[in-house]
């Protein structure tokens, strides 16, 4: 068995600098790490990659040959990549024996809770190669600060995964910089824990933008309270410790700690490095 991340969010959410700082991180507790790019519009990659999608196909390349806009293009480059499968299994083949595979998706959300292509590409990967994913959806803790982005973060974090049908572990991303952003309405363990949504409507109703849709947001809230799935982790990407914990929420999630004796006692040392 092959263990890895999936690693999505909207645009601006951190994705690429956690690839390559959870990569440092794994790498110095002992694993072995392949990050795989399959943004085809990250062309400023601050990691090294084992597998670049831009091999295979650019974005600029796409929008340029069918006049395509950012979006669009970005869909035709996940149909593109589903319809070559072959190529990415290919390119992973050398490295299922031994290594830990952290996979950078692009940031546009319709990819992970509407459109099909980014989850089939994962679905034949975890069945042809015997891979263990877990999917790190990460989103901005700035959001908090704002009641109505907030909700719209629950929304997407729930549709996203519903539709991923992984494990799955929502992120709050750059929470060192929260404070920066103002006080926030609530404890962190309010935003953390997603309950007793009702107590954002106060907050709600002081924006005249966000009172014009006092009902919807009321719905929006009872849906994702019902279905109560959603939760989030924090991180703060410079610090060891923040790092560590998420690895061992991620390696229970994928079944990382579950492998067998060497894995459990590796996993164990790591644990004992991060902290």
């Amino acid at each position: 068995m092959v263990f890895g991340q999936v690693v999505i969010g909207p645009p601006g959410s951190g994705k690429t600098t956690y690839c390559n700082g959870m990569s440092q991180f794994l790498q110095l507790i002992g694993r072995k790490v392949a990050v795989i790019n399959l943004d085809p519009a990250n062309d400023a990659l601050p990691y090294e990659c084992a597998v670049n999608i831009e091999d295979l196909i650019k974005l600029s390349d796409v929008m340029v040959e069918h006049g395509l806009g950012p979006n669009g293009g970005l869909v035709y480059c996940m149909d593109y990549l589903e319809k070559n499968i072959d190529w990415l299994e290919a390119k992973l083949k050398p490295l299922i024996k031994d290594h830990y595979f952290l996979f950078d998706f692009p940031g546009q959300v319709e990819l992970f809770f509407l459109h099909s292509s980014a989850k089939i590409v994962i679905m034949k990967l975890v069945k042809k190669l015997n891979l263990r994913l877990t999917a790190v959806h990460l989103v901005d803790a700035h959001l908090c600060s704002d009641p109505g982005k907030y909700v719209s973060a629950l929304l997407l974090s729930l549709s996203t995964m519903l539709h991923m049908e992984l494990p799955h572990i929502n992120v709050l991303s750059k929470i060192d910089l929260i404070g920066s952003y103002g006080k926030l309405a609530f404890n962190l363990d309010f935003y953390t824990d997603v309950e007793n949504l009702s107590y954002l409507q106060y907050s709600l109703d002081q924006d005249p933008r966000s009172a014009k849709y006092r009902e919807l947001t009321k719905e929006i809230c009872d849906v994702v309270e019902d279905y109560s799935l959603v939760n989030f982790a924090t991180l703060d990407i410079q610090d060891k410790e923040s790092v560590g914990n998420l690895v061992k929420l991620i390696d229970k999630s994928n079944g990382y700690i579950f492998a067998g004796i060497e894995a459990s006692a590796r996993v164990q040392q790591d644990c004992s490095w991060s902290c």
